[in-house]
């Protein structure tokens, strides 16, 4: 029987602090989100960071419970940050409780519908926001709190509104049907300063030819967090998978 979500969070509170206090996790680039930093900052950072990892993981689950391990188990992996997607039940105060007991883990909220939405997720420390498509209020909500956007786009109109409008990043999905990377290619040719994110179709097999067409980070999801190595607390399995993505992120930038 799972603990409940209070006590999952507890749990959860120690076993991510202490993981983030263990050598496991890259120290080069460590981002100090302090008061004192300020939101351009703290904007600029957050980008190069999410550059330099080159992986956006996201977690799609339907409690808590499992969401927090779900992010307990990719810091372990030396990957430092976490997309929740903020439409199930306690998604905000899974943003909140890892935005408060996780320092170095760069929270963000994903699948954000709208400005109320948006306002929502930062209230509760949520370090970027990520929509599936162009939302101007979203990211004009963005822009004005001085918040990373990731707009999500499919054709090269939806792209270059996404990235005209100001975005961080656009998130190119679903990629896989439209000709993956090759599509991300033929994207950066025409677009070559866009910051692209590629999801939909990125798995162990065609990682490396998205990083080597151009992507600046991968969108991954369920090819990290397999829902039964969530239901097992498999977090080893999520781990491994987890080093795999981030190995080819390296090799196609070596």
């Amino acid at each position: 029987m799972f603990p409940t979500a209070e006590a999952a969070m507890t749990e959860t509170r120690i076993a991510v602090g202490e993981s983030l206090a263990q050598p496991t996790l890259p120290a080069p680039g460590h981002i100090d989100l302090a008061p004192s930093a300020t939101g351009v900052q703290a904007r600029e950072e957050i980008r190069l960071r999410i550059e330099e990892i080159g992986i956006v993981p996201t977690i799609r689950t339907s409690s808590a419970e499992d969401a927090l391990f779900a992010a307990k188990a990719i810091a372990r992996a030396g990957i430092p940050i976490v997309e929740v997607n903020a439409n199930f039940p306690g998604a905000m105060a899974v943003v909140s409780h890892l935005a408060k007991h996780a320092p170095d883990v760069i929270v963000g909220a994903g699948s954000v519908l709208n400005a109320n939405a948006a306002s929502r997720c930062w209230a509760e420390g949520a370090k970027f926001l990520s929509c599936d498509g162009l939302l101007p209020d979203v990211v004009d909500f963005a822009a004005k709190q001085n918040v990373l956007m990731i707009s999500g786009a499919l054709t090269p109109t939806e792209v270059i509104a996404a990235w005209n409008s100001g975005s961080d990043f656009v998130k190119v999905f679903p990629c896989d049907a439209v000709g993956g990377h090759t599509y991300i290619r033929s994207l950066k040719a025409a677009l070559p300063d866009a910051r692209l994110i590629a999801a939909g179709g990125v798995t162990p097999l065609t990682a490396l030819d998205f990083v080597l067409a151009g992507a600046s980070a991968l969108g991954i999801d369920k090819q990290t967090f397999p829902h039964e190595a969530i239901w097992l607390r498999q977090s080893g399995r999520i781990q491994e998978l987890a080093r795999r993505f981030r190995s080819l992120v390296d090799k196609g930038r070596a």
